[in-house]
């Protein structure tokens, strides 16, 4: 199996090589040159079995010969054994045909854990076999920070540094990056929002040189690896509600376009999914984008659900790839016009494609906090505020209801505890296991959206970049 790039000037990648660069050179992002399939008996096989053992069925297609699937399986073992669910991800009905599909029993409370756990012990698996150090440079809207410094923290071949917004996350999400006190584990609060952090790491990967320098490495949504363990639980879900013998439809609350996209994946895959809901909140480039076919940014705008406060999606740029035709050229024209001003519109045979199974809508904050104390009321239900967009944007599509619409959960209540219990009145609490959190001396450096000066803070984090310099 082997990887391009969307923008079509980088050399092929196996799975290991892509999953250790993030980002392609040219700036892309990888893509599998060939969609594997699964059968309809296979996916029915998924049935009943434990979730490390899908994970290995799922993602092996798309590694190939790269790792071997011993060793594969015991990452998968390791890695959902931290869980703290036996199920891993539950499902939870809600109402009728409405399932919650809980993706927070990690150890940092996030969706994000499901794919993060898998990857960090991937890539320490393949350091330590080639005897390699990498550096990993993460910028975080909340959740994806915590759950790297959490897989990566201690790993004798890894250093990662979590860039996040100052000040515009939750508490929580905080504790998570700053508290551990692992010396490999090194937290940057940026003075601006998470699209300056992405900003600042895309540019750094596009810094050749620098790159090169610390053996950079990312692991945020444009990483292959993230993406294909991100699509086995809408095959365990799916298969759990009947598939592959009936359709399943699934509503995702997103912002960087990663975790949808997981969905479509797994549907290029085989996994009958009926409809892809893409569930933004007043941050809705996506929404927009789906109903005008303009792909436009604005200001970003500060809400109770920090993770998708965002206003440029770097996975529906693999989205444009396959719906343009697979068109490197169409796709750098593209994205060129976004660096340019900020914009570009959707050719109309792609955007055609993409409604075949996309569509989108937005949630405001009043709709949020409605939501949020409905299902308290109705089932004393605790929902984060990103599930509450995903279920409000549920409940606003159009579909049959005989098809299952499964709503993804993406954090678990108490990562925002002050939006929760505005909304319900309820304090969602922390688990016992993490209540001393709170109480935790916190390590972190305040810096401007300045790359000169995070290039600086990185390379005197990394233990790659400083053996590279004394050899």
């Amino acid at each position: 199996m082997h990887y391009i790039s969307t923008r079509g000037a980088s050399a092929r990648l196996d799975f290991v090589e892509a999953m250790l660069a993030g980002l392609a050179r040219d700036g892309g992002l990888y893509v599998p040159y060939s969609w594997p399939r699964l059968s309809p008996s296979t996916i029915a096989g998924f049935a009943g079995r434990p979730y490390a053992e899908v994970a290995v069925e799922v993602v092996k297609p798309f590694v190939g010969n790269a790792i071997a699937e011993a060793d594969l399986a015991r990452i998968a073992r390791e890695a959902y054994g931290t869980f703290r669910h036996p199920a891993v991800a539950p499902l939870v009905q809600l109402d009728a045909n409405l399932f919650v599909l809980e993706l927070f029993h990690g150890p940092t409370l996030a969706f994000k854990d499901l794919a993060m756990q898998f990857v960090a012990r991937l890539m320490d698996h393949v350091l330590t076999q080639r005897g390699e150090r990498t550096t990993i440079v993460v910028a975080t809207s909340g959740d994806t920070g915590g759950a790297a410094v959490e897989a990566f923290r201690g790993r004798a071949q890894v250093d990662v540094v979590a860039l996040y917004p100052h000040g515009r996350i939750s508490d929580v999400q905080r504790w998570m990056m700053t508290t551990p006190t692992d010396a490999n584990v090194h937290c940057i609060a940026v003075e601006g929002t998470f699209d300056d952090c992405q900003a600042l790491v895309k540019a750094m990967f596009n810094h050749h040189a620098f790159r090169d320098r610390v053996r950079l490495s990312g692991v945020n949504s444009i990483n292959w690896g993230r993406i294909v363990a991100q699509a086995v639980y809408y095959f365990t879900a799916a298969v759990a509600l009947g598939a592959p013998h009936r359709k399943i439809a699934f509503t995702v609350p997103t912002g960087n376009f990663g975790d949808v996209y997981a969905g479509y994946v797994a549907s290029k895959m085989g996994l009958p999914v009926d409809r892809l809901v893409v569930a933004t909140n007043v941050n809705d480039i996506l929404a927009r984008t789906f109903a005008t076919g303009d792909y436009e940014t604005r200001k970003v705008v500060a809400t109770s659900s920090p993770s998708m406060d965002i206003q440029v999606s770097s996975n529906f740029e693999r989205l444009l790839y396959e719906t343009c035709g697979r068109d490197a050229a169409k796709v750098n024209a593209l994205m060129g016009s976004l660096t340019q001003s900020g914009r570009f519109s959707v050719p109309s045979e792609a955007l055609k494609e993409m409604r075949a199974l996309f569509s989108a809508d937005r949630a405001d904050e009043q709709e949020v906090d409605a939501e949020i104390r409905a299902w308290m009321k109705e089932a004393s239900y605790a929902i984060d505020p990103h599930t509450a967009v995903a279920l409000a944007v549920a409940e606003k599509e159009t579909r049959d209801p005989k098809v299952p619409m499964v709503v993804l959960s993406t954090a678990h209540p108490a990562k925002f505890p002050d939006a929760v219990k505005a909304a319900c009145g309820v304090d969602p609490g922390l688990p016992d296991w993490l209540s001393d959190l709170p109480k935790k001396a916190e390590r972190f450096t305040v810096l401007p959206a300045d790359q000169a000066k995070i290039e600086e803070f990185v390379a005197g984090a990394s233990r790659a970049a400083r053996e590279g310099a004394a050899v």
